[in-house]
C-alpha cells in the first residue's frame, strides 16, 4: 500500500546539489505540505581529522580513489542506528535497474535512507555489511550518485496522495500501466497549420478515453515494444496491436 508521506535521509558529501531540485516545483510543495521529508547528511561532517578526509587509494593499486567505510558507517549509523531503522539503497551502476514498479516499491516504505558514492567507488565492507539494497538509474556512469538519488526521490514522491494536483496524475504517466503515455496537446487548436486531433474537441469522453489509449499502445508498439510483453492488454488492446502491425 503506497504511504501518505514518506521520509528520505540522503548521506552524501556533496549536499549542496540538492537545494535547487528540491526546492522547486512539485517536491517544494510536498515537503511544504508535509508529504514528503528529505534530510541532507554530509558525510564529512562525521569525521574527526582536520581535513575531514573520506576517501583514499585502493589497495591492490589502480587509479581513483575509494570512499572510507568509517566515515559512511559513522554518518549513517548516526542517524539511523545500528542496524540502519530502514532500508538503506546505495545508488550505483552495479544495482538493479530503477523502473516504475520499483518506484511503486518504494512507496510502500514509510522511510528510505539513500547512500550516495563517489570516486572510483566505495568500500566493499560499506555495500557488504551496511546497505540493503542496490539501485542503478540506467547502464551509463555518472559522476556520483547524486543525481540518481534525486530521480528516485522525485519518482518515489509522485506516488504519494497529494503530492500531485491531479490524484490520477501518477498512473496516466508513461510506464505507470506498463506503456508509454498518449501524445498531449493544448491551445491554440491550430498552430502554424498543424491541427489539434479532431477528438480532443468532441467533449466524448468516452470516445477521448479509448482515442488516448490507442495513442498509447500505438506509440509503445513504435518505441518501446519490449514493454507490450509484460503490459496488461484487453482483447480489444489486442485486437487494436494486431491491426497496427499489418497496417505498419
Amino acid at each position: 500500500m503506497i504511504n501518505t508521506r514518506i521520509r528520505f535521509d540522503v548521506f552524501t558529501l556533496f549536499p549542496e546539489v540538492f537545494d535547487a531540485y528540491l526546492d522547486s516545483s512539485i517536491l517544494q510543495r510536498a515537503r511544504q505540505n508535509g508529504l514528503v521529508e528529505v534530510s541532507l547528511h554530509n558525510i564529512r561532517d562525521i569525521t574527526t581529522d582536520r581535513h575531514h578526509v573520506c576517501d583514499d587509494l585502493p589497495y591492490g593499486g589502480g587509479g581513483g580513489m575509494v570512499m572510507k567505510p568509517e566515515p559512511i558507517f559513522a554518518s549513517v549509523e548516526s542517524v539511523l542506528g545500528s542496524p540502519p531503522a530502514c532500508p538503506l539503497i546505495l545508488l550505483t551502476p552495479q544495482g538493479r535497474v530503477f523502473s516504475q514498479a520499483i518506484a511503486e516499491e518504494l512507496a510502500q516504505q514509510p522511510h528510505l535512507a539513500l547512500l550516495c558514492g563517489r570516486y572510483e567507488g566505495i568500500d566493499e565492507r560499506v555495500r557488504q555489511h551496511l546497505v540493503t539494497d542496490e539501485i542503478s538509474i540506467g547502464d551509463y556512469v555518472l559522476s556520483g550518485g547524486e543525481l540518481p538519488a534525486l530521480a528516485l526521490v522525485d519518482a518515489v514522491s509522485r506516488l504519494i496522495p497529494g503530492v500531485l494536483g491531479d490524484p490520477d496524475g501518477p498512473w496516466d504517466d508513461s510506464h505507470a500501466l506498463g506503456v508509454l503515455e498518449y501524445p498531449h496537446y493544448t491551445r491554440p487548436p491550430e498552430f502554424r497549420g498543424w491541427k489539434v486531433p479532431d477528438i480532443l474537441l468532441s467533449g466524448d469522453h468516452g470516445k477521448i478515453a479509448r482515442w488516448r489509449r490507442e495513442q498509447s499502445l500505438l506509440r509503445t508498439l513504435q518505441r518501446r515494444p519490449d514493454l507490450l510483453e509484460k503490459a496488461e492488454l484487453s482483447e480489444k488492446d489486442r485486437k487494436f496491436l494486431e491491426q497496427a502491425k499489418k497496417e505498419d
